[in-house]
């Protein structure tokens, strides 16, 4: 059967005949007439012959393809569906039955035409691979179609190939399926971030009309997407509407997150909402669950925004705005104590930070070491002693009795741990940012202390968790945890003076990012003998790394007139690339900063803000992550130039929204 279908798709002859009139010209110029009229006279008859079996090869394909290809099709007048056969090697279609004659206006009476002409952009590659199926819908004449296909092979040398294609029509099944997707539920939290602080000292009769102003701003809000509302709580809202309107929230970028920002306290207070979305649950109760990971997740990353969870990601809408603080030291204390508990019950406890440790990182760790000592349980610090930004400090900390041998590498506390070991990360909440993430996935229980915007990848389960974006640093949230869990004099002065680093670096010495918290973990650590003047001295760069810095910002180049980005070809120190980030915002007019520089097999941003950019959610979409006026983020296996490209990109995309 396949020797026969060889034969039926055998090549076309032309290049056999313009040889053959070639022939006859040069016959005739060399003054040859009788043998060139005889030549034109044979290649006539042979075109004509030609011409004749075509035709016939033609009508034994259709018979050949109506009899083995298209059974569905036998013995009736009228097909099923439409089908076409397509030569594999160039598209070309070499055969098409009524339904996809009258679908696609083809004829086969007319010359040979590549399938692409009535589908664009269709390809057979899926075909040539194996499939059956084509991956896309294909729409023709505002009908939706749905194409199988198979291949046979022919038993000839030249091994052609006959692709065979079906169209279903499922224009029908389409639009119900559409119409089901359109219609899922979907449920929202609507959360009053700063509800106490909006009614504050306020009279009965003020709350009762703080609270009618946000009722009607919301329900104004809602009234436009046919839902159901519902209030909860004094500050939390239900709020359930069909997935087809999600896209009209996502258009007009959740504008309730700026109207309700016109409702203010009389002392001058503006209220401000977050959003918590599930999608694409299963059940009302999973669609509930999603949205109030999705709430969380807001406010763990400083409210006044929208958050979508569906069955695999986080999407982010809003947050732009600085975090307002808005902390209760009820929790540090109920943190304070519930770590003290776990330290104790744990047999050894592990303190880990992010890669490339810093201050703040540092600084947090030795707060912790200082609650494991006062429980009296062994402890260790995960860092890698070759790569930090933090070499002076750390050979200070040496030097103390109580952390000789407290450093360890990552898999030396692989070594060590066991089924009662606990590991407390400071300073990132992200999973791929810890010092040793194998460490992480082998210790059972695990608390995080954090002060940068959550990730959509954060870390979990987790046991313990002090997590607040409104904090300067990691440093201020351990002080925090030292004011309710050690005496005074349990406190070392390198632990204190460690924590005070921390804290200048991360507010670039209590200039950015500090509230009254802030200030007042500074003075109990004064109190515990952190001098500021060694501290600055930590903080001090050779003259060397001095000249390097001003190089930094020398190579920077403005962007949007108040951006400034250093694109760096030489790789640099990361503590250099931050303080020339930091050095760029002192220049008149600059809001943030960007430094790129490679490192390795990746490439590093240090990025900086104190003005309306937040740097945190222009780098996210890189794999970054920080807060408003501090990031980070390291984009491996790319080059500067390729990075640089997509920063720019998502700058713009930035000011876009």
């Amino acid at each position: 059967m396949n020797k026969k279908l060889g034969r039926l798709l055998n090549p076309s002859m032309g290049a056999y005949f313009v040889v053959l009139i070639a022939f006859s010209v040069a016959a005739a110029l060399l003054q040859y007439f009788i043998l060139a009229g005889a030549t034109l006279v044979v290649t006539a008859g042979v075109f004509t012959l030609y011409i004749v079996l075509r035709a016939r090869r033609r009508r034994e394909l259709k018979n050949y393809l109506e009899n083995h290809l298209n059974e569905l099709e036998q013995g009736t007048a009228v097909a099923p569906f439409p089908m076409v056969a397509v030569r594999m090697s160039d598209s070309m279609i070499v055969y098409a039955n009524d339904p996809f004659i009258h679908l696609t206006g083809f004829s086969d009476r007319s010359k040979e035409r590549q399938i692409q002409q009535y589908l664009p952009e269709f390809g057979l590659d899926w075909l040539s691979s194996g499939k059956s199926e084509y991956p896309y819908d294909v729409t023709i004449d505002k009908r939706r179609y749905r194409i199988y296909g198979t291949t046979i092979q022919a038993d000839d040398p030249q091994q052609t190939w006959l692709g065979v294609l079906y169209f279903t029509d499922l224009t029908e099944l389409y639009q119900i399926r559409d119409e089901y997707i359109r219609s899922r539920p979907v449920v929202s939290i609507i959360l009053v971030d700063n509800y106490e602080e909006l009614t504050k000292n306020l009279s009965e009769g003020a709350t009762s009309a703080m609270n009618a102003r946000l009722n009607e701003t919301i329900t104004n809000w809602t009234e436009g997407y046919h839902g159901l509302l519902r209030r909860m709580e004094r500050n939390r809202f239900l709020f359930i509407f069909e997935k087809k309107d999600l896209k009209q929230a996502i258009g007009d970028k959740f504008s309730l997150l700026e109207d309700i920002h016109e409702i203010t306290s009389p002392s001058g207070v503006a209220a401000s909402i977050s959003f918590g979305i599930g999608v694409d649950a299963e059940t009302f109760e999973e669609a509930y669950d999603f949205a109030s990971l999705s709430i969380e997740m807001a406010l763990s990353r400083g409210g006044d925004q929208a958050v979508i969870k569906d069955r695999v990601n986080f999407e982010f809408y809003g947050g732009r705005t600085r975090e307002s603080e808005h902390r209760s030291k009820v929790r540090s204390r109920v943190t304070a104590n519930s770590l003290m508990e776990l330290i104790g019950q744990s047999s050894e406890v592990f303190i880990m930070g992010h890669k490339n440790a810093d201050l703040d990182a540092l600084g947090a760790a030795m707060g912790i070491a200082c609650l494991c000592r006062k429980k009296n349980k062994p402890f260790a610090i995960v860092l890698d002693l070759q790569r930090n930004a933090a070499e002076k400090l750390i050979e200070e900390i040496q030097q103390v009795p109580e952390y000789k041998n407290a450093f360890i590498s990552g898999q030396e506390a692989l070594l060590r741990c066991d089924n009662r070991s606990t590991l407390v990360v400071v300073d990132t909440n992200r999973p791929d940012q810890v010092e040793n993430k194998h460490l992480l996935e082998a210790v059972p229980k695990v608390c995080v202390v954090d002060h940068h915007r959550r990730a959509a990848d954060y870390i979990k389960p987790v046991v313990v968790n002090l997590h607040e974006p409104y904090a300067s640093s990691a440093a201020e949230l351990v002080t925090e945890l030292l004011e309710y869990a050690v005496e005074k004099k349990d406190v070392l002065p390198i632990e204190a003076k460690s924590l005070m680093a921390g804290i200048f670096l991360d507010t670039k010495s209590f200039n950015v990012r500090t509230g009254e918290r802030t200030f007042e973990a500074a003075a109990f650590l004064r109190q515990l003998g952190a001098d500021t003047v060694e501290v600055k001295k930590l903080l001090q760069n050779d003259f060397q790394d001095t000249i390097a810095k001003h190089q930094i910002i020398k190579s920077a180049r403005l962007y949007r007139q108040d951006l400034a980005i250093a694109a760096l070809n030489s790789a640099t120190s990361r503590t250099l690339a931050a303080q020339a980030a930091d050095e760029l915002l002192n220049i008149s007019g600059i809001t943030a900063s960007f430094v790129l520089y490679p490192d390795g097999d990746q490439v590093v941003i240090s990025a900086r803000s104190i003005g309306d950019a937040n740097v945190q959610m222009i780098l996210e979409p890189l794999g970054g992550g920080g807060n408003t006026a501090t990031a980070g983020a390291q984009i491996k296996d790319s080059t500067v130039k390729d990075v640089l490209d997509r920063l720019v990109d998502s700058i713009d995309r930035f000011y876009e929204l």
